[in-house]
């Protein structure tokens, strides 16, 4: 038996994501000057890393409800999206696994993460975590299409 998602456990977390959206797209508006220098580096890294890891989270969450779903690995879940069809496999590969790998990045190694790369992604890539929001309403709106029920 499968179990319904849970509107619960995604919409509460989109609306997140559109408010840490929101919060990077103004950070991006700044020069890199100013942007590379104290407090908007460090307030766009952690917009990023709340963006990113409730994308995964609910990834993670779709994924448990379809059959051999389970992960632990976000970059895993990047990849099962992709191979279970809730986001075209194209971009599972090239956008998804690239955010996992960003996720990790921000959580792990952090000292590593220079303010061009990060100004780059915020101005160049927040059009990817869009378009899986708009992969994850389609599960919600149709969850018939993947097998899924929406409780």
């Amino acid at each position: 038996m499968t179990l319904p998602l849970e509107r619960e456990a995604i919409m509460p977390r989109i609306d997140g994501i559109r408010k840490n959206l929101s919060k990077l797209q103004e950070l991006g508006t700044l020069p890199f000057v100013q942007f590379s220098k104290g407090d908007p580096f460090d307030l766009a890294q952690h917009h990023l890393r709340l963006a990113l890891e409730g994308v995964f989270h609910i990834g993670a969450h779709i994924l448990s409800r379809l059959p051999g779903g389970r992960t632990v690995e976000y970059r895993e879940i990047a990849e099962k999206l992709g191979l279970s069809g809730v986001v075209d496999q194209n971009f599972a590969t090239n956008s998804l696994v690239p955010m996992a790998k960003l996720r990790n990045l921000l959580v792990h190694h952090y000292a590593d993460l220079d303010a061009q790369r990060l100004y780059d992604v915020i101005n160049n890539h927040l059009t990817d975590i869009e378009t899986f929001l708009r992969a994850v309403k389609t599960v919600v709106e149709e969850p018939e299409k993947f097998k899924l029920a929406v409780k």
